[in-house]
């Protein structure tokens, strides 16, 4: 067994069952946190907690004014991180074959150029978000090693995956055998890494953010402020 083998048998395996466990366990603690109902009467004219919930989910996928032009300049740097992260994942023709392998689903494909332009956007908007972070002495100050872990762990999968890419998915799906193993074993590595890491660190919040918000949004409701 070499470095793929592991990485495409027990390795995947145990980074899956990492990512599910720990996703479940992190939702399973905060389901078990204690909550006291708030008795207060609704105030007058306020929406239904279903309703505020949802505005406030919304009204989070875009800063208001009052927070500058630093603000818009992170909201659509980080538009322009999760879109091209999607496309990359989801619309790669390799991705997609490998999708249907473990899930059985599939669908087709963009045109490799798109994915080569998607990953690189992807790759400047992190380098872009990590030159913010340290530029900046407040976010400096603020962050804290998982920001830093989070950061590497969505960084090396782009990078080793570029490695990979070395030639058109038609070429690389037609092949039986696996032409470059290291590199392709060094990318799907870097891809458990990352699912080892999500429930534990940052990345969590693609999960917890609906979540956060719809909460924040009903209290904000009952209370007649706007979220």
């Amino acid at each position: 067994m070499d470095l793929l083998d592991f990485a495409r048998g027990p390795g995947w395996v145990l980074a899956v069952t990492v990512f599910l466990l720990g996703v479940a366990w992190r939702l399973w603690g905060l389901w078990r946190l204690p909550s006291q109902r708030d008795r207060s009467p609704p105030r007058e004219g306020a929406p239904s907690p279903m309703a505020g919930a949802g505005r406030a989910i919304l009204r989070g996928l875009w800063p208001r004014r009052v927070f500058g032009q630093s603000a818009m300049v992170t909201t659509v740097n980080g538009y322009v991180l999760h879109i091209g992260l999607a496309l990359v994942v989801l619309a790669y023709a390799p991705h997609i074959a490998f999708i249907r392998h473990h899930l059985g689903i599939g669908w087709p494909a963009l045109p490799d150029a798109v994915m080569y332009l998607s990953a690189a956007a992807v790759i400047y908007a992190l380098l872009f978000a990590l030159w913010s972070r340290l530029d900046d002495p407040v976010r400096r100050r603020l962050s804290s090693g998982d920001d830093y872990v989070t950061w590497v762990v969505t960084f090396l999968p782009f990078v080793t995956g570029m490695a990979v890419a070395s030639e058109p998915s038609a070429q690389i799906l037609a092949r039986d055998a696996v032409l470059y193993r290291l590199p392709l074993a060094l990318h799907l590595l870097s891809l458990e890494l990352l699912l080892v890491w999500f429930p534990f660190g940052k990345l969590m919040h693609a999960v917890l953010f609906p979540l956060s918000r719809a909460a924040t949004g009903r209290r904000f409701s009952h209370r007649g402020v706007s979220a």
